[in-house]
């Protein structure tokens, strides 16, 4: 949890800062940009989850 508040703390800090310095969002401008990201960490934990069943049966 504590990693949570963490980046989100960072997270917030980083876009004041690019807001207050005009410079472009360093983050996905849309939700379905945010939506994408969740997808490929969600791929990354399946992967990891059904990628150890997959090599036993392909050996």
């Amino acid at each position: 949890m504590k990693e949570i508040i963490f980046a989100l703390i960072t997270g917030f800090i980083v876009g004041f800062l690019f807001a207050g310095f005009k410079l472009p969002i360093p983050a996905p401008p849309a939700f379905a940009g945010v939506v994408g990201i969740v997808g490929i960490y969600l791929g990354f934990k399946a992967f990891t989850w059904i990628g150890p069943m997959l090599s036993t049966i392909f050996k």
